[in-house]
């Protein structure tokens, strides 16, 4: 039995974190071991920059960070933002070259978000189940710690499978014609320097 999309993303997204966190250094290079044309590499790509976002997160949130260090993450969290926007479309048009040739149904429904921004969401789920996961692992925590960890972590896991399992019914129901997609340019003002006040005043 062939395995679904998302089969594919959860294995593609496990292996980019546990390649990342071999040095766990948001500094690390990245080393792609897809093909640059194939959906494999625009999912390890999306899930890498995830990952290194993650710990950048977890850095400025450092309550004896010095300021200006705390300005770079910040411009560096910006970027990564605007990155992981980026493959989220690239990923869509993957979808609509797909599916291209679908002969959509008259009553086709349209879905509230795209399939690539519900594979963002699983990205961002495989990455807060691996570090829960540690969380449950810790030896330096209380017992309370551990069990409530591990509680979270039960249900990460049931979101994962729910999340899925929606979005290969979505795929599924695109395929058949049953829903169609219509994909929307972020269009995110505030990178824009025709766009944001603080920058175009700034000229």
């Amino acid at each position: 039995m062939e395995n679904s999309f998302t089969q594919l993303c959860n294995e593609i997204f496990n292996q980019a974190i546990n390649d990342y966190h071999v040095k766990d250094d948001v500094d690390t290079p990245i080393s792609n071991p897809y093909d640059r044309e194939s959906i494999e590499n625009r999912l390890y790509l999306k899930c890498w920059i995830d990952s290194v976002q993650w710990h950048l997160e977890d850095l400025i949130r450092d309550p004896h960070i010095d300021p200006l260090e705390a300005l770079k993450l910040k411009r560096r969290i910006d970027r990564s933002n605007q990155d992981r926007t980026d493959l989220v479309e690239q990923i869509d048009s993957y979808f609509r070259q797909k599916y291209s040739e679908v002969n959509v149904l008259p009553d086709a429904r349209l879905n509230t978000e795209s399939p690539a921004w519900a594979v963002d969401r699983l990205s961002i789920l495989a990455l807060k189940i691996y570090h829960m996961k540690e969380q449950t692992e810790r030896t330096d925590a209380s017992d309370e710690h551990i069990a409530r960890c591990k509680d979270k972590l039960k249900v990460l896991l049931e979101q994962q499978k729910d999340l899925s399992t929606a979005i290969d019914q979505l795929l599924e129901d695109i395929e058949a014609g049953r829903k169609y997609m219509k994909v929307y340019r972020q269009m995110k003002m505030y990178n824009d320097p025709s766009t944001n006040p603080v920058l175009y005043k700034n000229k």
